[in-house]
């Protein structure tokens, strides 16, 4: 044989391929974090590779909407009906045709044609082909897709959302905001670091990373905070991470813990714990001297929790696997035991979008509904556990009025022996680039 003669594989293309895997499986109901822990761990990929990998899925995943318009305006058959096999192929042809710069147009075609050829689609390797080509010539000569007079559809189509977030952003903040927000969402999210403060300080750790050649920078307002620059390997082999000297942990979420202003000796309780970085924030805020109790349904994600906190140093933490709402009939002695409550409730996680691809997928009305029912029964039950006296924290990762604003204001005044001393809702975009997250601080007064 004359091995000259071999056709050499097309660079980049076991990338491509294990993207579109993933792409596959979000498509089919996985998470995208899972999918992709999932299938990186089939392949043996360099960290360029991985990188690229995790932006072609992740992007593809995020801009759906958006790539769905294309293929619809393109194609002779609508996006919806194609073969899910062939629709994310598509996606991933197309979103590298139309966001990203560093690969050559020809490369990006050439690799997904190749792709359908030896992967069940040889029939129909034409077609993406075809549209792939249709798609370049409309970038070439700045052509867009078809625009309407309705702002919600042309918010949903240009920044790949779906209608009716598109809309109720609209409604909630106006048109520019709304973009701005829609922006926000399709982000590329920032890695921050909490410093634990039991085992390092912010200029220390700063050095640390400094000596090692990852460029960092503190976050403004987020006294423990540090913000880890993009592309700089990944986070278990950067400095300090076996030693517990930080964890990861949005700016924002970082606010949360400290409105509970916790004290040495308190007694308190993280309602929703998983994955425990509340938890951990609050240990290290009372320097390990009280008593964190950390609930969650899952025990999967309480063992997630229980290696952090091992990881961190923070051993005033004590866990149970338990419904929050049912904690009072498990444990009837924690009537009236605990100085902090802090939940972190089950959400829409709508702030959360640059983070998560597929959540905005997930998400619709009648979710949200559920979860402001089960949010409700949360902050009932656990009104009980609270000392007179004491301080309940609510917060969410979600940008939902009903979740958030609609949700303290209906709870006040049910319940009058609690007093609103601050509430706060964090748009994405707003806060130097952190999640979206709302947080109310609620006083139980003295009887």
């Amino acid at each position: 044989m004359d091995l000259s003669k071999t056709p050499r594989p097309i660079e980049g293309l076991i990338s491509r391929k294990a993207a579109w895997e993933v792409i596959q499986a979000v498509g089919g109901g996985a998470f995208s974090d899972v999918a992709l822990d999932r299938i990186l761990k089939n392949y043996s990929f360099n960290y360029l590779d991985r990188a690229l990998i995790t932006e072609l899925s992740y992007g593809a995943i995020r801009q759906r909407y958006y790539l769905d318009c294309w293929v619809d305006f393109l194609g002779k058959i609508p996006a919806i009906k194609q073969p899910p096999l062939l629709r994310w192929l598509l996606h991933l042809g197309l979103y590298q045709i139309f966001k990203m710069e560093r690969i050559p147009p020809a490369a990006a075609i050439n690799t997904t044609v190749e792709l359908a050829k030896t992967n069940k689609l040889s029939k129909l390797a034409p077609v993406v082909n075809g549209i792939l080509r249709s798609a370049l010539r409309c970038k070439e000569k700045g052509s867009s897709l078809p625009s309407s007079n309705n702002p919600s559809n042309e918010l949903a189509k240009n920044e790949s959302l779906p209608v009716w977030l598109a809309s109720q952003l609209i409604s909630w903040k106006g048109e520019k905001a709304a973009l701005k927000i829609s922006k926000a969402f399709n982000s590329i999210s920032s890695i921050d670091l909490r410093v634990n403060i039991l085992k390092t300080n912010l200029k220390d750790l700063k050095k640390d990373f400094d000596s090692c050649g990852v460029p960092t920078k503190p976050i403004p307002d987020c006294p423990n905070g540090l913000e880890v620059f993009l592309g700089f390997g990944e986070p278990i082999r950067w400095p300090g991470y076996d030693e517990g000297k930080w964890c990861v942990q949005d700016r924002s979420s970082q606010l949360i813990a400290p409105f509970l202003n916790p004290l040495k000796g308190d007694r308190i309780l993280d309602a929703c714990a998983a994955p425990g970085g509340k938890s951990t924030h609050i240990a290290e805020l009372i320097g390990n001297e009280g008593e964190v109790w950390s609930i969650d349904r899952s025990s999967t994600r309480v063992n997630r929790l229980l290696a952090n906190s091992e990881r961190l140093g923070t051993k005033c933490i004590q866990h149970l696997v338990a419904d929050s709402k049912e904690l009072l009939l498990i444990n009837p002695e924690w009537k009236g035991y605990f100085h902090r409550i802090l939940l972190d409730a089950p959400c829409s996680g709508l702030g959360t979008l640059s983070r998560h691809p597929d959540a905005r997928w997930r998400m619709n009305i009648k979710n949200i509904e559920e979860l402001v029912l089960l949010q409700k029964q949360l902050l009932m039950s656990l009104i009980p556990l609270l000392k007179n006296g004491g301080r309940l924290v609510y917060s969410t990762c979600t940008i939902h009025p009903d979740e958030n604003f609609h949700q303290i204001e209906s709870f006040i005044k049910k319940f009058p022996e609690f007093i609103l001393k601050y509430e706060k809702q964090i748009w994405p975009g707003d806060y130097s680039s952190g999640d979206g997250f709302y947080v109310a601080v609620l006083d139980k007064v003295n009887k």
